[in-house]
């Protein structure tokens, strides 16, 4: 009998109901009285001067309410590391210069959409094009053409990490490989497109409903581009259609809508529309990846080596983030004992890289994966065992990056080595390919530079038992409003519908930084436990008085029963105590408060996850083309919230992640992406998904709330690498750049052909 009755429960989402039917509202959906349609006009140009901007004929069209340039602005320029100014480099509204085919250099407001759009047609813009540069490994040259004035050799930032003495080290290895990559950009594609609806008041006050990942970050950043108080400012985030990453950072619509209903005082709508979507938002990151990796005969690693340049696009935006992360990820899940990475982030004339599903991992994992499996061919040592070799363990430490209390990648490694017995002999053509990897719970580094908690809650019981819990944590489809509501079930003793959530409100939820970095259920889900055991704490105080002189410590509350801890049968009823606490203390509400900020010195997350995935794949060795025909992965999260929560997370990584291994790419001619839309951007649809298995493996972390652990992004994060080692598997071929295309596959086999005769 489990010792929880809501934790590891299989419940339907939260909000299922209103999504299921049609009723939930998104920003799209939203209509306020006397509203105006907003739109962006945008660059054609890669790199040029602003030399004029004339807006005369649009203002005069009939139904246009505002023209606004970056003159109407601040002139301030945002970014998400507001530690470091100097990487606060984007105007949103461009003043001088544009820098990719996209850059946002007016907007207006009318009285409906395609009067809007006729309006950007009238704006004449005068431009001076400049000499653009569009590839980082050309960027980098001294003669190619500065896309920030005054940033030397476009070099956006650089990190570095290090630990042993590398140089040593590869001295006594038996066997050294050295491997290239490039890796691909990809399109979040969101159901729903960014968008906002802002409305400002002669008041002085502004309330923006919006598309988000973090309704904190978009009240922080509004603050500093408008010059108004954080708290004149009201974020809220309606249902929201999908984030991945793309939707913490202010962007155009938000701010442009805020600007035109600053002037107008009229609440302003923007909807960006597809198009707009794949070219002038951010996107993932793409990366050309330097490895050298040594090793002793009989499979240990001694020494690991990494250089990365990415292609940063025209402004920073989570870029540095996304630069240390693959760095840092490339040492996982193994024990180097000597590692040393470079990377370094180059600034182009495209549209900007920031942060995707999974921060830089699906990257370091697919490369990492790739060659780990062609060392252990090279020492004849089979793929399972030189990742149970080398893998990281419980309580292991890696050199000032990282504590990992909780681990349970060996039995991953097991419960897929015995999935691939089981499998038996494949047809031919068949291969099944391995892929392990570990991710964070949420990130400790504070570049937003809040003065907050990271995460907090507050749980409000009425005089009916039901609970209202506040927090600013985001639902984006990930299911947080269902894992923090089932926590703070569970933590209080009450049913799932007993709890009511208000979520990502800035005028009535505290400060939660968002959804990214997996760090929802840890993170806040420890705030929601807080905040409901101390909402516990004064109903039990008050149980304890009324029963008797026993201990408060004695009591428990478990299925709606206020009783003693060692004899659940003497008790009393939870709504029973609930009135009575209430008219005991004059009528005051119960109210539990709960914070949680990580502090651990030099270490970037409180906890992380591991696993493994087996890829099956069947290639057509006529044609290259190739199906996924199983997917498998033994995962570990800690205590599992909601089994049916995993689910789901793990069939959509294996959409998004299989895509960016399979099939997705953002292809450029001189800046301008070729595929903008649903009809030429290819995706994994429904029927190309294949066969999937999650094997839950069963650990504790320490440090989460009831045990969790993050089960979200890390499952992006192995697909492309087990996909890669599948085709080698299947057909002897390695593809050593994303996606790995049914053509890069057949051209692979026609050289090793020609290399055969």
């Amino acid at each position: 009998m489990s010792k929880y009755s809501v934790i590891g429960t299989r419940v339907h989402r939260v909000d299922g109901p209103e999504k299921v039917t049609g009723n939930a509202k998104y920003t799209f959906d939203l209509v306020l009285p006397g509203m105006l349609y907003g739109k962006v006009l945008r660059s054609p140009h890669p790199h040029a001067k602003i030399l004029k901007i004339d807006t005369r004929k649009a203002k005069r069209l009939i139904g246009v309410k505002a023209v606004i340039t970056g003159k109407d602005t601040l002139g301030r320029k945002q970014g998400i590391w507001r530690r470091f100014p100097e990487l606060c480099d984007e105007e949103i509204l461009c003043r001088e210069k544009v820098r990719y085919i996209g850059d946002p250099v007016a907007a207006v407001a009318a009285i409906d959409e395609d009067t809007a759009e006729e309006a950007l047609d009238l704006i004449e813009v005068e431009y001076e094009p400049l000499p653009a540069v569009f590839d980082p490994l050309e960027a980098i040259k001294e003669e190619a053409p500065q896309v920030h004035d005054g940033v030397e050799l476009n070099i956006n930032v650089t990190r570095h990490i290090e630990w042993g003495d590398v140089d040593e080290a590869f001295k006594k290895c038996d066997h050294i490989r050295e491997d290239q990559y490039k890796l691909c950009s990809q399109a979040h594609v969101c159901m729903e497109t960014h968008d906002a609806v802002v409305s400002y008041d002669y008041g002085g006050k502004m309330t923006v409903w919006t598309s988000t990942q973090s309704s904190y970050y978009i009240q922080r950043l509004m603050a500093d581009m408008t010059g108004l108080r954080e708290g004149d400012i009201r974020v809220i985030k309606p249902t929201t259609g999908g984030g991945f990453g793309s939707k913490f950072e202010l962007d155009s619509a938000q701010f442009c809508a805020a600007i035109l209903s600053m002037k107008l005082c009229k609440p302003v709508k923007i909807v960006l529309n597809r198009e707009e979507e794949f070219t002038a938002t951010k996107r993932r990151t793409p990366m050309y990846y330097f490895l050298k990796l040594g090793a002793k005969k009989d499979g240990t690693l001694l020494a690991k080596e990494v250089r990365v340049i990415t292609e940063g696009g025209a402004y920073t935006a989570m870029g540095a983030t996304a630069l240390y992360l693959t760095g840092f990820f490339s040492s996982f899940p193994y024990k180097y004992p000597n590692y040393r990475f470079d990377g370094y982030r180059a600034y182009t004339n495209t549209a900007t890289t920031s942060a995707m599903r999974g921060f830089g991992a699906p990257q370091s994992t697919f490369v990492g994966e790739s060659q780990l499996d062609m060392m252990a061919e090279d020492l004849g040592i089979d793929p399972i065992e030189i990742r149970r070799k080398n893998g990281m363990t419980p309580n292991y430490e890696v050199p000032g990056q990282a504590y990992i209390q909780s681990c349970g990648l060996h039995q991953c490694l097991d419960k897929i080595d015995a999935h691939i017995k089981e499998r038996g002999k494949l047809p031919p053509n068949h291969g099944i390919g391995v892929s392990a990897y570990g991710f964070m719970s949420g990130g400790i580094f504070n570049w937003f530079d809040t003065p907050y908690a990271f995460s907090a809650a507050i749980v409000r019981i009425n005089i009916d038992g039901k609970v209202d819990l506040f927090t600013g944590a985001c639902e984006i489809g990930q299911g947080s409003d269902t894992t923090l509501s089932m926590i703070c079930a569970e933590e209080l003793g009450v049913k799932l519908e007993d709890i009511r959530i208000h979520a990502a409100d800035t005028g009535i939820c505290p400060v939660d930084l968002g959804a990214w970095g997996s760090r929802t259920t840890l993170m806040n889900g420890n705030a929601v436990k807080m905040a409901a055991a101390d909402a516990k704490r004064q109903l039990l105080e008050f149980a304890a008085a009324k029963m008797g002189p026993n201990i408060v410590y004695d009591f428990d509350i478990k299925d709606q029963w206020i009783h003693l801890a060692d004899r659940p049968e003497r008790g009393i009823s939870y709504f029973d105590i609930v009135k009575e606490a209430i008219r005991g203390k004059d009528g005051e509400t119960i109210i539990g408060r709960g914070h949680y900020t990580p502090h651990r010195k030099g270490m970037i997350s409180p906890a992380y996850s591991f696993g493994v995935q087996a890829a099956e794949v069947a290639v057509d060795p006529e044609t290259g083309r190739y199906k996924l025909v199983n997917v498998t992965t033994a995962h570990e999260s800690g205590t599992v919230i909601n089994p049916v929560g995993i689910e789901g997370q793990l069939e959509g990584a294996i959409m998004m992640a299989g895509g960016y291994g399979y099939c997705e790419d953002q292809p450029m001619d001189e800046g301008k992406i070729l595929n903008p839309s649903i009809a030429d951007y290819k995706l994994i649809r429904s029927l190309d998904m294949p066969e999937t298995e999650i094997l839950e493996i069963d650990t504790y972390e320490p440090e989460g709330p009831f045990g969790a652990k993050e089960a979200g992004e890390g499952l992006t994060n192995p697909t492309a690498g087990a996909i890669g080692n599948a085709v080698y598997k299947a057909v002897g071929v390695r593809i050593n750049d994303l996606p790995i295309t049914p053509e890069k596959v057949l051209r692979a086999l026609k050289e090793k052909q020609k290399k055969s005769k």
